[in-house]
């Protein structure tokens, strides 16, 4: 049996976490930054980096505790090592490196695209709809949505991947910030859309898509573009009906692309399912037409597992460690690490 303690701050989230078996969550704590870059409409790197600094002992501490668990009882430790903002990674790299030489445990270095795809292979009861069945068949398809990140990724085994696409620009979630600024809706600007796009008409406005035929990769910046031009008519902010009509046009042309291109890519490679990754792959259009369309089951992890947390790091740490793998004491943080 594996019980791995496991550490995220990749980004703007300080997270701690402990799972036995890649599987069963002991805990999952997240110390959650949104608030704080509110202010500036997006994430400050330097601010991110200082609040990890001073969150991510009590975090780990509040982990170890709320799974009822000591040092002596783990069996490794794991961090995200890349992608990610560099200071922010620092933090929990050199935190991780630290426990674990303490400690005298093994210590792994995961992916973080990685690490949102094993969300997939942890159980939470009872299980949410959509969620995985507790044994997935390869080949899989995972589709990885996020802030930083839009790609399509061919799973055939553990730890065996192929990168069939990706964005060309904005990943979708930064242009669902970027459009929700424009708008003068609150950051994070995913949920914020979602909600006024409740309330709008998805065909009010004819935003472009961006098909690139022949490929799988994705570009954002010229529905952006197309946004703020119907922005610069008005002579006012979008207000009303009209808000709501330009949140799910918007919406409706990011997951026409991504449900397309997901449902194409399925039956190409004739996967057994995709699995939907990442803080975007909690927006309800997506799930609901990427469903619709795709020849095969799509599942999406519970909401609380869509955004960074080092629940999913463990859970992919779990078969690093099953495989013998191990970081050196070396390892560096890799900001611009790719997956595939």
């Amino acid at each position: 049996m594996s019980r791995i303690l496991a550490i995220e701050t990749s980004c703007d989230e300080t997270a701690a976490a402990v799972v036995e078996e890649g599987r069963r969550i002991l805990s999952n704590v997240v110390a959650s930054q949104v608030a704080l870059h509110a202010q500036y409409g997006g994430i400050f790197p330097e601010v991110a980096s200082r609040a990890h600094i001073e969150a991510i002992v009590p975090v780990i501490e509040q982990a170890l505790q709320a799974a009822h668990v000591g040092f002596d009882d783990l069996d490794a430790v794991a961090v995200t090592c890349g992608p990610g903002l560099p200071g922010s990674l620092l933090v929990g790299v050199n935190a991780a490196k630290g426990l674990a030489l303490g400690r005298g445990l093994p210590l792994l270095g995961i992916n973080h695209l990685e690490a949102h795809i094993y969300a997939h292979w942890l159980r939470v009861e009872p299980a949410p709809a959509g969620s995985a069945p507790p044994e997935l068949t390869f080949p899989l398809l995972a589709l990885i949505v996020s802030g930083g990140h839009t790609e399509l990724i061919l799973m055939s085994d553990h730890g065996q991947y192929e990168y069939l696409g990706g964005t060309l620009d904005d990943a979708a979630g930064e242009a669902f910030d970027k459009v929700g600024r424009l708008l003068g809706l609150p950051y994070p600007g995913g949920p914020a859309i979602q909600k006024a796009a409740e309330r709008g008409k998805p065909d009010a406005f004819s935003f472009p898509r961006a098909w690139l035929d022949g490929s799988f990769d994705f570009s954002f910046s010229g529905l952006k573009t197309a946004v703020l031009r119907e922005v610069e008519k008005l002579s006012t902010p979008p207000q009303g009906h009209i808000l709501a009509n330009m949140a799910a046009s918007f919406q409706a042309a990011v997951v026409d692309v991504l449900a397309t291109k997901a449902a194409q890519a399925a039956e190409e490679f004739d996967v057994t399912a995709v699995l939907l990754c990442g803080g975007v792959s909690a927006n309800q259009a997506l799930r609901v037409t990427t469903a619709q369309r795709c020849p095969v089951p799509v599942y999406y992890p519970p909401l609380f597992l869509c955004t960074d947390n080092a629940a999913m790091v463990a859970a992919c740490a779990h078969h690093h460690f099953l495989a013998g793998r191990r970081a050196g004491w070396d390892m560096d943080v890799y900001p611009t690490m790719r997956l595939a």
